[in-house]
């Protein structure tokens, strides 16, 4: 079928592109993928951060001690635990007299399409390398994180370096295939059945100590059976935080106003002729005449600003600067996101606002305002040295897989919006919203301050209903709106007010020196009569 020169390697002339080994490639891979792997089947779910957020903040998604996978594992800061590995990997072969990495490696040789088609990046390493790197990779995770099947965490976590390694671990760019840990348990154990009993006992304690969120598990049996549904540690950890929410869910609201958006059009129909007769020019002029006159009055500004501009302050949830053009330079630089235009917690309580935790297995669909009682329910958080490196690799994975709405990325700016100071963290961990383990409230609250960056607008029904429920009901209290316009109005024109002290001040005067002027005046001429 090919020419000779093709289909033998030893005729071919040196070159820097390789022929032949690359036809020999390609009828490989795609003989092994149309035998073993339908394209249906293959899903891309390993991405390297967009760089928006990778400009950020670096070393949350750059492995510090160890890589996991093809992307980082040719780097030379990593290689001191390269030995380490190795050794967990002969820890491992030497507990089962059976277990030979060469036989796993022939395991995992039908994987390989497979393997390389979860990477978004191309892989330029050959077969034999790639499965190498899954089979000792997979090893050294599954001895690592056995510790959470066998809760021995607390006498664990503060080994030197215990941390650093579990931050590694949960990075977008470390993952490796759940199947090909699956698959290394299998052989390891020699049992599906075992092997899937203890990669659920992992992933329930990896997540239960990381997780910043309290995790309601499902039953052991019901995850084993959708263990083939999670891509790898961080999606099982992305999935048990972010419910599956359906896109009508997430937009329920404009469900409920279809009813009033009906009447209005009904309401719209009927006053149309007289519309049509009060749009002229001349009754135009007549109806808005007396209201210029009054609107111009001294005093009815300050009025209008007090009763008007703060109710359509609370419709606006985020802010978002204009541009005119987009240039080619600026296709690099992160988007102009700022935070949410929502109160700070210190503000909100100062409000009357009051800050409940939900359910003990309140998620992200938990967040809720209570316009009638003023309390705003959130689920619990949970804060360490581990948590902002998670939670900025679960954004940044929403951020890759899902082109819907981002749902969690939605829920820490919102955090991020409300949390401001150490006073806002302070008030959030006394009424037993954020439990932190972190060394002061001031490190809590810098660290959700630098959360601000997202890669792209987006909006989730409940979540901006509860912004704007929030807004509303601050912006509606007096003492919030006397405030503003004291603030606006007295502190704001100090100027104009010193003037007018000067003036009166010197009117003051100038009536006593000219109450002393007349006085004297009478005197003299009582004297001289």
């Amino acid at each position: 079928m090919f020419p000779k020169k093709l289909t033998d390697p030893s005729t071919t002339q040196p070159h820097s592109f390789d022929e032949a080994r690359w036809v020999i490639n390609v009828r490989k891979s795609l003989d092994a993928e149309l035998e073993v792997h339908p394209l249906e089947e293959v899903t891309c779910s390993i991405f390297t951060v967009p760089k928006a957020l990778m400009c950020s903040h670096r070393d949350s998604y750059t492995p510090q001690r160890v890589s996991i996978g093809p992307y980082h594992c040719l780097k030379p800061e990593l290689h001191e635990m390269e030995r380490y590995k190795l050794m967990i990997a002969r820890k491992s072969r030497n507990q089962s007299k059976s277990f030979r990495f060469h036989d796993l490696v022939e395991k995992l040789q039908s994987l390989e399409v497979k393997v390389r088609a979860c990477y978004h990046k191309y892989i330029g390493l050959n077969d034999e390398t790639l499965l190498w790197i899954m089979a000792i990779d997979s090893s050294f995770l599954i001895e690592f994180l056995k510790i959470y099947s066998f809760r021995k965490v607390d006498t664990l976590i503060n080994r030197v370096g215990h941390n650093e390694i579990l931050r590694d671990v949960m990075m977008i760019e470390n993952q490796i295939p759940l199947f090909v840990l699956r698959k290394t348990l299998e052989f390891q154990l020699e049992s599906r059945e075992s092997a899937d009993d203890l990669l659920v006992s992992v992933l329930k304690g990896l997540c239960r100590d990381l997780s910043p969120l309290v995790i309601k598990f499902e039953d052991d049996e019901i995850l084993k059976e959708k263990l083939h549904e999670y891509n790898h540690i961080l999606d099982f950890l992305y999935q048990m935080i972010v419910p599956r929410i359906e896109e009508e869910e997430l937009y329920e609201e404009d469900e409920e106003n279809r009813g009033e958006n009906r009447a209005y059009k009904l309401l719209r129909e009927i006053k149309l002729p007289f519309k049509r007769v009060f749009a002229s020019r001349p009754a135009d002029v007549i109806l808005r005449l007396p209201w210029r006159v009054i609107s111009n009055l001294p005093g009815f500004i300050a009025l209008s600003y007090l009763f008007t501009r703060h109710e359509n302050e609370a419709t606006t949830t985020t802010r978002q600067e204009p541009s005119s053009s987009v240039s080619v330079f600026d296709i690099e630089k992160p988007p102009l996101v700022e935070e949410l235009t929502i109160p700070s917690v210190s503000e909100l309580h100062k409000a009357g606002v009051k800050f409940k935790p939900t359910t003990p297995n309140g998620n992200v669909s938990t967040v809720a305002f209570d316009s009638n009682s003023g309390h705003f329910h959130l689920p619990v958080i949970n804060l360490d040295i581990n948590t902002e490196t998670v939670l900025r690799n679960l954004v940044a994975y929403e951020a890759s897989n899902t082109s819907g709405p981002l749902v969690f990325t939605r829920y820490t700016e919102l955090i991020n919006g409300i949390i401001d100071s150490e006073e806002d963290v302070r008030l959030l961990r006394e009424q037993g919203v954020l439990v932190s383990r972190l060394k002061s409230d001031e490190e809590a609250a810098e660290m959700w301050n630098g959360m601000s960056k997202s890669v792209r607008l987006t909006r989730v029904g409940f979540l901006d209903k509860a912004i704007e429920d929030v807004n509303r009901y601050y912006t509606g209290r007096w003492k919030v709106r006397i405030g503003r316009f004291v603030e606006v109005y007295v502190y704001g024109s100090w100027k104009i007010l010193a003037f007018l002290g000067a003036v009166l001040l010197f009117m003051l005067v100038t009536l006593q020196v000219l109450s002393l002027l007349f006085s004297s005046l009478r005197l003299l001429g009582l004297r001289t009569g």
